[in-house]
């Protein structure tokens, strides 16, 4: 019978990608999230057996590890704020625990490189969950991997946006460290090798692409792959790792609590100090792959957009991640309500191709200027800001990231509900819902009824003001939001009905 597998924090960037690495090589595959509904829209997800697990629970870890082979650990937190070395530490004891007394038989952790000495507060609780794990009894291949380079991975966007915005570079004096990055491919091969290690091994592998590199040299390197020209470096004292995550939260579409955990890692040379992995797992067909290879490889995934996984994915830190109640139970509370109806000449389907259209490239149909504007504020304030866009142009899939929303419900055709993750004082939500005009003159082109809920939760005063004080923009926003959105899915019916038939383009749906 084949080995059964569980991947903790598949729905992460790394983790998204190993599941049907796995799965190809043979392996059952189990994955534990918090919330199932997450994996829906993955590829695989009707491949593996999914069940919820909170990490810091034991009954429901327990659970999860019952008649496990092999146990793939790759959750980290990411955020910049709170206890998060204590949650992290939990979470690794539970399981290491769990995975004892199941007779689990290899634990394969993704940790990062990190130098002898004080480490940032990120690098010292990742190397405290390797040695947590390390200690527990089963046999454990800690693998600490140097920055990984792929397509959508966050320190790929954090260098592909510096170097392409600024033309000139003050920066930290840390661009003058020393890393070693790795390819996410490379990450991924030594993961599901990792699984078949002898069962007396039990320690940590140092791995690392081929190229050691200063941090200027990444990014004069993916300005020579993108075809731009290397810009001038000026290595500045004067930035702190505080500012220096300011800035990139303000430059890049890297949240602060994001930037913070991967500019600590900067501070250090980050280099591969042993290869005794080479002893136990062959190299890749064709050896590791070079920086400026990988560069060029997520390039081209992101141009031809089949990017897998991408930092997006990943749960912002502080941002409000229970669902939406149901109305009913909003009784009791104080909720206030945008809404908006528009019956429209359009098709069903092309009012929805524009619905999920929205974001990213093609916008959101209402005062560009506006949400730029709030945009910005958030990145300001260290949110996610408006520039996240979307993976893909055209369609969405539930737990994706869309700029400053993520989508927490999806009934393609039908229904599209966005929770925000921006910066403001009380939960908020944008549903989005698309009907037969049962109601319309001809019966033989119904058209369709758009309904456009924007509801807020407000959380003390400040959440009351808030609301207030933007209640005279809703009126211009939402309204011309809703006005935009059924005209452009009309135009686009128009068109697509005056066509030719011979198999040319469609037309676009952006305003």
């Amino acid at each position: 019978m084949a080995k059964r597998v569980l991947v903790t924090g598949a729905s992460g960037y790394v983790g998204g990608r190993l599941v049907p690495r796995l799965l190809d090589a043979g392996y059952d595959v189990r994955v534990a999230v918090r919330n199932p509904q997450r994996l829906r829209d993955y590829p695989w997800a009707d491949r593996v057996e999914i069940v919820k697990a909170d990490l810091t629970v034991a009954g429901e870890v327990t659970a999860a590890v019952e008649g496990v082979d092999v146990l793939y650990y790759l959750v980290h937190a990411m955020g910049a704020g709170g206890d998060f070395e204590k949650s992290e530490s939990l979470a690794a004891t539970t399981v290491a625990t769990a995975a004892k007394n199941a007779g689990v038989s290899r634990i394969v952790y993704l940790g990062g490189l990190h130098p002898d000495g004080p480490l940032s507060p990120h690098l010292r609780s990742r190397a405290e969950v390797g040695r947590i794990l390390l200690d527990s009894g089963v046999p454990t291949a800690a693998l600490q991997a140097g920055t990984v380079i792929g397509s959508g991975s966050a320190s790929f966007e954090m260098i592909r946006h510096l170097t392409e915005v600024l033309p000139y570079m003050p920066a930290p004096k840390w661009v003058r460290n020393f890393i070693q990055p790795i390819a996410v491919r490379d990450v991924l091969h030594y993961l599901v090798a990792a699984a078949e290690l002898p069962p007396e091994v039990n320690r940590t592998f140092d791995i690392g692409g081929p190229d050691v590199l200063r941090y200027g040299q990444m990014m004069n390197g993916y300005a020579l792959e993108a075809g731009l020209k290397q810009r001038p470096i000026a290595s500045l004292p004067v930035f702190t790792p505080w500012l220096a995550s300011q800035w990139v939260n303000l430059v890049t579409p890297i949240p602060r609590a994001l930037a913070v955990p991967i500019i600590a890692s900067l501070q250090y040379d980050c280099v591969v100090r042993e290869n005794d992995i080479d002893d136990f797992v062959p190299l890749p067909e064709g050896g590791l792959t070079g920086y400026r290879r990988s560069v060029s490889l997520a390039l081209g995934k992101e141009r031809a957009g089949e990017v897998e996984t991408s930092w997006q994915d990943s749960s912002v830190y502080g941002a409000p991640s229970d669902p939406l109640p149901s109305d009913p139970q909003w009784s009791g509370h104080t909720v206030f309500t945008d809404l908006r109806e528009k019956h429209t000449q359009a098709s069903p389907a092309e009012l929805w191709r524009v619905v999920e259209g929205i974001g990213g490239e093609n916008g959101w149909y209402s005062f560009p200027l506006a949400w730029a504007a709030r945009g910005w504020a958030d990145k300001v304030v260290g949110g996610v800001g408006l520039r996240r866009g979307r993976r893909n142009a055209t369609r969405l899939g539930i737990g994706e990231a869309l700029d400053w929303w993520r989508v927490e419900e999806l009934d393609r055709g039908r229904f599209l509900r966005l929770r925000a993750e921006m910066r403001v004082p009380g939960p908020a939500w944008l549903e989005l819902t698309v009907t037969p005009d049962h109601e319309a003159a001809d019966p033989d082109a119904p058209g369709a009824v758009y309904r456009q809920r924007a509801v807020f939760f407000p959380r003390g005063l400040g959440g009351r003001l808030y609301w207030m004080a933007i209640l005279p923009f809703h009126g211009v926003i939402f309204a011309g939001m809703a006005r935009r959105i059924t005209l452009t899915a009309e135009k686009n019916t128009a068109a697509r009905a005056a066509a030719p038939t011979d198999g040319q383009s469609a037309p676009s749906n952006r305003s």
